[in-house]
């Protein structure tokens, strides 16, 4: 058996707004872009050594469509006997890819491995589906891949099938969480990324993409307030709560993790920057698939021998303040304070299948930072489910 699963490394991208900073540019180049950069901040490192990269995506209808993780190494340089795999768990694709390779390193099947995600929602495709019959007459219709339902099978319980905003809407409703909370919520989460560009907490972590500007998350807005999100409209139901302002915006982006065994990175001279510890997976209905997290984490915690006060951070990906207020109101035994110090998917941005890749990867660096300390990374998932992994740094 392996000594255990390390993250050795950890880089993203800046997340740029759809159709803005990172439009241009294909997701298996966003992709190949992290995974090159990892190799190259390891001198000693022979990417030969690398036995498999796996990578998180959540669409995969478009330039991600051949495998992009297996394309990721290849425009990345890498050998051609470096494998690749992608996976598919939504908007927890990175960090299933995370939690796959931990399994593979602790089981002694790898010693070394890249994992992460990618997604361009701008770049992603309307898809056309075939006609039942030869030569229709009547219009057909193209649909977009960029986020949600589509083309949904009709004996799925239409409860079952409403919209993200929608499902925000009802765990609002449910957790009796009102509109100023949201808005206080994303206000909390622009200024702590803000503050954290600021302090340069992210120069580590963020590696720009050559031939583009962006040099920082495009969408953290250092100015919002709760009086200016006031004013914005609901976006998804007529009197509701959820905003435009209170919601994750639709992102490009990637991250990427180097994971690997303890003996590796003594090989590489590299002080890991934390172990995984514990991993938990929890379905819940999908109509309320924004409290998803609750569960997981419960049993990544569990699995890794701790409990919420031995926690130092906490990664929470914000969907929407609704569902990650219906989140923390789920665990009253965290301190509130310790989530999402450096800003959330609100202020950062939510390229689903990057996401859980970067809020692990943000983990990691927090604890380093931090000089060592338990961490919890923990996301919820369309369709009714929640993944959360633990930390040791």
């Amino acid at each position: 058996m392996s000594n255990g699963a390390h993250i050795l490394d950890a880089v993203r991208t800046p997340f740029g707004r759809y159709g803005k900073g990172l439009a241009e540019v294909r997701p298996d180049d966003l992709a190949a872009h992290v995974v090159r950069t990892l190799v190259d901040r390891s001198p000693g490192l022979d990417p030969a050594r690398i036995e498999d990269v796996a990578f998180g995506d959540a669409n995969g209808a478009g330039e991600d469509n051949r495998n992009v993780a297996r394309m990721a190494a290849l425009l990345a340089g890498l050998p051609t006997g470096v494998a690749g795999a992608t996976v598919n768990r939504l908007c927890g694709s990175g960090l299933e890819a995370a939690i796959g390779a931990s399994r593979a390193v602790e089981t002694g099947d790898h010693e070394l491995t890249i994992a992460g995600g990618v997604e361009s929602m701008s770049r992603a495709p309307w898809v056309l589906q075939k006609p039942e019959g030869g030569f229709p007459r009547g219009h057909e219709t193209l649909h977009s891949t960029t986020l949600g339902w589509r083309m949904t099978n009709p004996e799925m319980p239409e409860r079952w099938t409403i919209g993200l905003g929608d499902s925000a809407e009802l765990l609002a409703d449910r957790y009796g969480i009102g509109r100023e909370a949201q808005d206080e919520f994303a206000v909390r989460s622009h200024r702590r990324a803000a503050a954290a560009w600021e302090a340069e907490a992210f120069d580590r972590e963020v590696v720009p993409v050559p031939g583009t500007e962006l040099t920082a998350d495009e969408g953290v807005r250092a100015d919002s307030s709760v009086a200016k999100l006031a004013k914005l409209k609901p976006a998804f139901r007529e009197g509701g709560t959820v905003t435009a302002g209170n919601s994750s915006p639709l992102n490009d982006g990637a991250a990427a993790l180097l994971i690997g065994s303890e003996a590796v990175a003594a090989d590489l001279g590299v002080t890991p920057l934390a172990r995984i510890a514990g991993r938990g997976v929890a379905g819940v209905d999908p109509d309320v698939f924004g409290i998803g997290p609750v569960a997981a984490a419960e049993t990544a915690l569990r699995r890794a021998g701790i409990g919420w006060g031995d926690l130092t951070a906490v990664e929470l990906n914000e969907a929407f303040a609704a569902q990650s207020l219906a989140c923390l109101a789920e665990w009253p035994d965290l301190d509130p304070e310790i989530v999402n110090v450096r800003g959330g998917a609100i202020a950062l941005g939510h390229p689903l299948g990057a996401s859980g890749a970067r809020i692990l990867g943000t983990l990691a660096h927090q604890l380093r930072a931090a000089g060592g300390g338990w961490g919890l990374a923990a996301i919820c998932i369309g369709v009714g489910q929640g993944l959360a992994v633990v930390l040791q740094a």
